[in-house]
């Protein structure tokens, strides 16, 4: 493909991070590219997603250099350039990055040329009853732990806007869209609405709704089930709940995901992909459902996304099944698919080494 300006986001506070971001720059002028770091902390504030490429030149890739945390921070550009966007992996339990750190000119170079996929992941958007906005009495409890807050979210101006469908909210989520409570001592109670449809109200913790990508995040911390990230689904997953029904619930991609806020609740965070961008309180609702955009992220070969499941997640086998011997493959893959199986996503066949 031709790349023409590369944009980094870099995790700072490692020196490894550091150091691959010069391998970066040294890699775009050597083959005259511009490159520009995306600082997202810039001068102790944050901007929306859309002021950050645009002060990095419209970047037509992305790549990050970090573990997931860096690669969502990315997620966030690339969504809204329609940008290309490559994760260098140096996190520890990560699914979303792609190469390591050792690899990345073989890296930049395999996209130089071409040689690569692109595997376009769902992104989840939403309406609200109103604008969201962080009041300032609890701006110094969101920031706790955290670099400074994201801007307001922005209204989407090439959307319909107001009335009983609500303020159409420019965010492009990678992992989830979580509604929680504030207060330690007190849960929200949210009725939660799947296609139009009452669900149930819930008092809980927290209620989120995740993509097949979040499903191995939050949602998966909470209980919830694991998504092929090539699925496209809502998941949604109830977070302490305190009630009998406690499942996720797996709903279609037009199936859109409503939270509203109960009258007797108190106030609550929207959070997305990790990120508190406002707080609503008593009768307000938001939407949720997938957008028309996708993330379009590099591959440079398949992804063994079970492997990587049983290795991050560190799965272990049941001692009586361990003691009935390994388990051989279950297609023989050294030979090619029969013909009605030939349409599936079946494991590569061992290349043969000379």
């Amino acid at each position: 493909m031709t790349v023409k300006r590369v944009g980094m986001v870099v995790h700072g506070g490692r020196p490894e991070a550091v150091a691959a971001a010069g391998t970066v720059r040294e890699w775009c002028a050597e083959h005259g590219i511009a490159c520009k770091d995306v600082d997202v902390w810039a001068d102790g504030g944050r901007h929306s997603a859309r002021q950050e490429v645009a002060a990095a030149g419209d970047p037509d890739l992305v790549v990050t250099l970090g573990g997931d945390g860096t690669f969502l921070r990315g997620a966030r550009l690339a969504a809204a350039a329609d940008a290309l966007i490559l994760g260098v992996d140096l996190g520890r339990v990560g699914f979303l990055t792609e190469v390591p750190m050792t690899e990345v000119r073989a890296a930049l170079d395999a996209v130089y040329e071409g040689r690569l996929d692109v595997e376009k992941r769902m992104l989840l958007t939403m309406r609200a009853s109103r604008r969201l906005e962080v009041p300032s009495d609890i701006e110094a409890l969101m920031r706790y732990g955290r670099g400074p807050l994201l801007p307001p979210t922005s209204v989407r101006p090439d959307c319909e806007t107001g009335g009983e469908w609500g303020v159409p909210l420019d965010v492009a989520a990678l992992n989830d869209v979580v509604l929680e409570k504030l207060a330690r001592d007190r849960q929200i109670s949210v009725g939660v609405y799947i296609s139009g449809r009452l669900l149930a109200s819930y008092s809980a913790d927290a209620l989120l709704v995740a993509t097949p990508t979040g499903s191995t995040a939050y949602s998966f911390a909470a209980g919830g089930s694991v998504v092929s990230p090539r699925a496209e689904v809502l998941v949604f997953t109830p977070v302490a709940p305190h009630m009998t029904f406690n499942r996720s619930v797996v709903a279609a991609p037009d199936e859109p995901v409503g939270l509203r806020v109960l009258e007797r609740s108190g106030r609550a965070a929207v959070s997305v992909d990790g990120q508190v961008r406002g707080v609503i309180g008593p009768g307000d609702w938001i939407g949720v459902y997938a957008s028309p955009r996708r993330l379009r992220a590099v591959r440079l070969g398949p992804m063994d996304f079970y492997g990587r499941l049983r290795e991050r997640m560190n799965l272990t086998d049941a001692p009586a099944a361990v003691a009935d011997g390994t388990p051989a493959p279950l297609w023989p893959v050294r030979s090619p698919p029969p013909g009605d199986l030939a349409h599936l996503a079946m494991p590569e066949r061992p290349v043969a080494r000379p």
